[in-house]
């Protein structure tokens, strides 16, 4: 019976530190990046190209994803104010039947971004990925990551981590709802995931391939 308490005793110490140490890391990446991201078009410094990071343009059930809305809404905001030359696309092209990349550049010339300045990363298949690759394929030096604030702040980390300089732009999310706060939790997650991908396993991107140029606005 002591034996039994004491593994119990030690079981929820663990637990307990898991959990807390879950929390640290996951107000630390919003301390990190707070001074780092922007919410006005105004104010974001000009840079010369924007990443934007990728999701389905419709949810499971078919009804729209507005986190892709917003992204691409925040993506022609950035380029018709002048604020970058060049927009990277970079999402899951996993299989012939799902094109995160092609559907983003195409809904951003539907918006009146010309496509010669539109590129497409068809490997972006985490944040990790699309973020090292936007260095190592597209040699994005210093970039805008456009996304909702709960993804960028993890996006900037990994940047950082990986000696990037890079800025957030915001694109409009969901404040205090079930669906925000469900997104919160599954953030909790992948922040330790995050942690753990950059400083102890070393994980790298599924795919790395040839150098693509990208063409700037002149």
């Amino acid at each position: 019976m002591l034996k039994f308490l004491k593994w119990l005793i030690i079981l929820v110490i663990v637990m307990v530190s898991i959990y807390y140490l879950t929390i640290y890391n996951y107000q630390r990446m919003v301390d990190d990046a707070k001074s780092t991201i922007y919410t006005s078009v105004q104010e974001v410094p000009e840079k010369k190209a924007a990443l934007v990071l990728g999701c389905s343009k419709y949810l499971s059930n078919g009804n729209k994803n507005y986190f892709y809305k917003y992204r691409i809404e925040a993506a022609v905001k950035l380029f018709k104010a002048g604020k970058v030359k060049a927009i990277v696309v970079s999402g899951d092209n996993g299989s012939k039947s799902y094109d995160e990349p092609t559907q983003m550049h195409d809904d951003l010339v539907k918006a009146g971004i010309p496509s010669k300045y539109i590129q497409l990363d068809y490997a972006g298949f985490r944040t990790l990925d699309s973020i090292v690759r936007a260095k190592a394929i597209f040699d994005l030096e210093d970039y805008i990551i456009v996304s909702q604030r709960f993804h960028l702040e993890r996006a900037i980390y990994i940047a950082k981590a990986k000696n990037q300089k890079v800025v957030g732009f915001v694109a409009k999310g969901f404040a205090n709802t079930i669906w925000a706060k469900r997104m919160k939790r599954r953030e909790l997650l992948a922040r330790v995931k995050a942690l753990l991908d950059l400083n102890v396993f070393g994980v790298e991107p599924k795919f790395y391939g040839e150098k693509v140029k990208v063409t700037y606005k002149n």
